[in-house]
């Protein structure tokens, strides 16, 4: 499915809301009186310095969101909103090689120039039970597996139909997505046919959480790609510190028609809260099949793991292991946090062994009360791969 018919089939859709779902006046005029309108504004500059030939990279780029939510009526309402990226007072000296902008010049910075519908969906939502049908955000598990890349300007959204049901201490969820609506505007939208399915149990103990997703880009190739896993989070209280605990499993396939891979992962976390402050050890392991394939989650955020530099948006053949130690708390108004990730090969080759180490920083706080402010920099040190990478990101946004 292009992104151009889209569009239409969203006014269909409208209009067979209306056809089918007819309504006195009285009632459609409640449902509007309802509608809220809704705006998201993000100036940032990122800067990279990466040591290889390119060019180092600098970009100040304006995201605008603006959208309507209708009231409901009979349990229906509609979501429509609009997303634009600018680059703003010409400084755009950067790449973005999907879109193909100034491919091959400058380090890249993934905030392509584009306008399109961010979320155009008619939802369904009646006693613990909620669908939707259109373009929508997806999130699922942390990011880990399926979410949106809101770090990036342009998100990542999914034209789908979305089923959650939710009790009191457990939900089920499944979705259908027919095509993926990537960070790189339209040029790096992909069709698919992907199916998700999840299940939550939250009990006195923690959250039990249980997994299928069943990937598929609509190319007329085979490339499934699926991935089953079980995961685990739970805290404890004492007089003056609060213990974090979680563990994560799962177990990967992809087929490629001529060949096909396997692999694990893994995800072990520790931690504790005191005096507001929060101290975490995570180890986390993307396995691989031998060196030759490496544990994948394309529909992840994945700027928000394995290290804010995006070194490993595609986990290595040889796999990866992150261990991870991280601070955060507050300060000032705001919250910081700092984290140190130590990178190792899952399976290490002669050549292949130390993936590198990075260091990352943020600070974010409310200034004249309608605004945030935010300060990021990361710095990575190559290891047997990459290279070495200095980011550094100033924004400001206010939503309302």
């Amino acid at each position: 499915m292009k992104r151009a018919a889209m569009y239409p089939r969203t006014v269909i859709a409208i209009a067979l809301t209306g056809v089918l779902f007819p309504a006195t006046a009285a009632d459609w005029y409640d449902a509007m009186k309802e509608t809220t309108a809704h705006a998201d504004f993000r100036l940032r500059y990122e800067s990279v310095d990466q040591d290889n030939a390119l060019k180092d990279a600098d970009a100040l780029t304006l995201r605008t969101l603006v959208g309507i939510t209708t009231g409901s009526y009979n349990g229906f309402s509609l979501t429509t909103e609009i997303e634009d990226v600018r680059i703003a007072f010409g400084q755009g000296d950067y790449s973005v090689p999907p879109a193909n902008y100034k491919s091959g010049e400058y380090s890249v910075i993934a905030d392509p120039e584009t306008t399109e519908l961010h979320q155009g969906f008619v939802q369904f939502k009646q006693d613990g039970f909620t669908v939707k049908a259109g373009r929508q955000i997806i999130a699922l598990d942390g990011h880990r597996f399926v979410g949106h890349v809101g770090w990036r300007q342009d998100w990542q959204t999914f034209d789908a139909v979305t089923a959650k049901y939710s009790e009191e201490n457990w939900s089920v969820f499944y979705g259908f997505i027919g095509q993926r609506n990537r960070i790189f505007a339209e040029d790096g939208d992909l069709d698919s046919k992907d199916h998700l399915f999840n299940g939550t149990y939250n009990s006195s103990i923690g959250k039990f959480t249980a997994y299928a997703y069943l990937l598929e880009v609509d190319n007329d190739t085979d490339n499934g790609l699926d991935t089953y896993g079980i995961s685990y989070s739970g805290s404890m209280a004492t007089d003056s510190v609060k213990w974090l605990y979680s563990g994560e499993y799962a177990t990967q396939s992809s087929d490629s028609g001529e060949s096909s891979y396997d692999a694990d992962y893994l995800k072990l976390e520790g931690g504790a809260v005191v005096s507001g402050i929060t101290g975490k050890v995570t180890y986390e392991v993307l396995g691989s099949d031998d060196g030759g394939y490496g544990f994948a989650t394309p529909l992840a955020t994945l700027h928000k793991f394995n290290g804010w530099t995006d070194q490993f948006l595609t986990t290595p053949a040889q796999g990866l292991e992150d261990l991870v130690f991280s601070l955060s708390g507050k300060l000032g108004g705001g919250a910081w946090t700092l984290a140190y990730h130590d990178f190792e090969a899952d399976k290490a080759s002669a050549e292949i062994s130390d993936l590198g180490s990075e260091f990352n920083a943020q600070y974010v706080t409310k200034v004249a009360e309608h605004f945030s402010l935010g300060v990021k920099y990361a710095s990575y040190s190559a290891g047997d791969i990459n290279v070495d990478t200095d980011k550094l990101w100033v924004w400001i946004g206010t939503k309302f």
